[in-house]
């Protein structure tokens, strides 16, 4: 007896490159230390010049259709902007908008990814509710809709009052669980600050008017889960890809007792510690979001990247911090930055606990 099988290569193909390219370099150049001083200075819920550059460079619209003005491409492309997102803790609506705007493009009517125009443009945010209050990535939302109207609690909701509108999935009466947007203006928010210093909403829904997306048939809602879970990992990992970045250039050059502090064995075991976390959580994300963008099974994956964010490599955060000692602590040091962005990616996934409940749900 033979079998067949297929030998994937994670490694990203030519358009994928030149896109991380991109995005580096433009996120380099728009989220610099002082910039980012600048924008935590000014009190904006997110840096502006930095989105428009982010729009005018086609990141924004890399996932979106083509008659949005997207250039029609999927999860992995999704997965390697947000992970340059999270490697340069740019201040952007960059994991809500592009999960969001992708789920659209997917599953959405002609009209309503012609209406994603604006977010290519950078004129406009999306945003998504995954998670309902006290309750799992895996469970059935408790949100109800009827009539094209919406009732429930939608939880902690990035940038919920910036967006045009919110993705929130609910059960529809007689049917199955659907996917709706719903306008901020028909909802009552109540603003939250995450760690991050980005702006967020606790967001209730009583009767507000709403338009489904995809079919009752819980196709689009669990979609938004999973590409959910893939942007959060893919921002988590360059979160841990940027602190480890940061960490080795300080142990390099930093020295104690007339040493550099990269020569004391005790020091390379623990940086070697954050190595093998960030890999970790880059191995498991890349094979769940090359899953994703295959049609394959892919939320164990995912959740072995979500559980080795929100527990490995949130400790290789707190690593970092030890290894830089006072000054990693110091608001006025980058990477204080790091950790709070490593804190809330942990918090959006519901902590480690919540996807070892999604590795051993049965399939």
């Amino acid at each position: 007896m033979c079998s067949s099988f297929r030998v994937v290569d994670f490694k990203p193909d030519e358009t994928q490159a030149e896109l991380r390219t991109l995005a580096s370099e433009v996120l380099a150049r728009e989220a610099a230390q002082a910039r980012l001083e600048e924008h935590e200075k000014s009190g904006r819920p997110y840096d502006t010049g930095t989105w428009k550059a982010m729009a005018q460079a086609g990141l924004i619209g890399a996932c979106l259709p083509e008659e949005a003005g997207g250039a029609g491409l999927g999860p992995l492309e999704m997965a390697v902007i947000l992970r340059e997102a999270g490697a340069h803790v740019a201040p952007v609506p960059a994991l809500p908008s592009l999960v969001a705007g992708l789920v659209v493009a997917r599953h959405g009517t002609a009209a309503q990814r012609e209406a994603l125009a604006p977010l290519a443009e950078g004129d406009a945010v999306l945003t998504f509710a995954v998670r309902e209050p006290g309750a799992g990535l895996a469970e059935a939302p408790t949100a109800t809709a009827r009539g094209g109207r919406v009732s429930g609690r939608a939880g902690l909701v990035p940038y919920a009052a910036e967006a045009s509108a919110v993705l929130v999935p609910a059960r529809v009466e007689g049917a199955g669980t659907a996917l709706f947007l719903v306008r901020p203006g028909a909802a009552g928010i109540r603003p939250v600050t995450l760690s991050t210093g980005e702006p967020a909403g606790v967001v209730t829904l009583d009767d507000a008017p709403a338009e489904m997306v995809g079919e009752p048939d819980g196709r689009a809602a669990e979609s938004l889960r999973l590409h959910a879970l893939a942007g959060i990992t893919a921002t988590a990992s360059g979160v841990l890809a940027g602190a480890l970045a940061l960490t080795t250039g300080y142990i390099r050059t930093r020295r104690q007792f007339d040493r550099v502090l990269a020569e004391f064995q005790a020091v390379t075991m623990q940086i070697a510690d954050v190595y093998i976390a960030a890999r970790a959580v880059d191995v498991a994300m890349w094979a769940g979001v090359w899953r994703l963008a295959e049609g394959l099974p892919a939320q164990e994956d995912l959740a072995v990247a979500a559980h080795n964010a929100a527990d490995a490599g949130l400790r290789a955060l707190y690593t970092c911090q030890h290894l830089h000692g006072g000054i990693g602590l110091d608001v006025t040091y980058p990477l204080h930055r790091y950790f709070a962005w490593g804190k809330n990616a942990a918090h959006l996934l519901g902590g480690a606990e919540a996807q070892l409940d999604l590795i051993g749900a049965p399939a």
